[in-house]
């Protein structure tokens, strides 16, 4: 009987929304070329898609995994409770020295992040897996490497026309030799890889789909959103999409299991039964919008006619003030990034996503 692939949830659904985003987005730049040639500028149609209702949305996502979740609270009590207070005032205290090192710092706790996203879900594709620890190892350092050779290159090629956070939060240091380097070895692995997956498949007569659309959907992603383009919308697209919504499915999955299996009780059943998808996406698409709402009335200041109702009394803070109002609306997404190294860990059973 051939083995079953390791699907996390329905098919159709890790198909669509976990293996497909990369490269979904991938053929929209293919079929839009002029709209991301090396632009340093975002429609704002494109912004409200993709940084408000899916960066921004798939944060609070992790709500119904943690504080809306009665058996989370549970478990993990006092880190839900002590991470946002450290963050918030280890937060103030950085922005007040230097406001500069706190989107630096920021950005690079985004960077882990989502690198340890791509690994925690080629981890879950591989559960069912029986490879030696030479094929496990090159499995790992190809979904690390990855990721890293672009942030490699970003940082030791200069100045390009997108940033995380903020201009200048990654460390720029120009460093041709290196980065030639960091590219001989990123081919090297590739072909490795590839050797590699060849030959298990023959040996085996089995092919791990789902595992291997992780794995190619990172590296295209992470190489054509940094490397390749050099522009603002098509790194957000690759590097957004790619991330946020595979997040946000597994989010889905688990809390429909949870459902499914009678362990989730109380109000948060609404958000997962026939029609909860709709109040699953409401919920944080409204939060994303009043903290993207807060960001352009008190700091940015870039999206007015969206968030109109916002700039009825105009504001001009201070530094000061500026000390807190950052800190504290970075705190859902620094809560987010740590916290998720928490939740998705389970003692004495198989987790459902084990390293995030």
């Amino acid at each position: 009987m051939a083995q079953r692939q390791p699907w996390l949830g329905k098919p159709v659904t890790d198909i669509l929304f976990i293996l497909l985003p990369p490269f979904f987005s991938l053929l929209v730049i293919a079929l839009f070329p002029d709209l991301f040639r090396n632009n340093d500028q975002m429609p704002d149609t494109w912004w409200v898609v993709l940084v408000l209702l899916i960066d921004v949305a798939h944060v609070y996502s992790t709500l119904y995994r943690t504080y809306l979740d009665p058996a989370a609270r549970r478990q993990l009590g006092r880190p839900l409770l002590l991470i946002p207070i450290l963050s918030f005032t280890a937060g103030v205290l950085l922005y007040a020295a230097d406001a500069l090192w706190f989107w630096r710092i920021l950005a690079y706790l985004a960077v882990f992040h989502f690198v340890r996203q791509q690994y925690g879900f080629m981890r879950l594709y591989s559960r069912q897996e029986q490879q030696n620890p030479l094929a496990v190892f090159i499995d790992k350092f190809t979904i690390y490497y990855a990721t890293l050779y672009p942030l490699l290159y970003w940082h030791l090629a200069g100045p390009r026309n997108f940033s995380w956070f903020v201009k200048g939060d990654f460390i720029q240091f120009p460093a041709e030799g290196l980065r030639t380097c960091a590219t001989v070895l990123y081919l090297l692995m590739l072909a490795v890889y590839i050797v590699k997956e060849v030959y298990t498949s023959l040996q085996q007569r089995w092919f791990n789909l789902p595992k291997a659309g992780i794995i190619t959907g990172t590296l295209l992603s992470w190489y054509f959103g940094i490397v390749y383009f050099n522009g603002d919308l098509a790194f957000t697209l690759l590097n957004v999409v790619s991330h946020g919504i595979p997040y946000m499915a597994l989010i889905w999955i688990y809390g429909k299991k949870q459902v499914g299996g009678g362990k989730t009780r109380g109000p948060l059943r609404l958000f997962f039964g026939s029609y909860g998808i709709l109040l699953f996406l409401g919920l944080i698409f409204l939060l994303a919008y009043i903290e993207e709402g807060l960001w352009d009335w008190t700091l940015w200041k870039e999206h007015q006619d969206i968030f109109s109702i916002f700039h009825q009394v105009s504001i001009m803070p201070g530094d000061t003030l500026l000390c807190f109002i950052v800190p504290l609306l970075t705190l859902p997404q620094v809560t987010h990034y740590i916290i998720d190294g928490y939740i998705w860990k389970k003692k004495k059973q198989a987790p459902l996503h084990p390293v995030l």
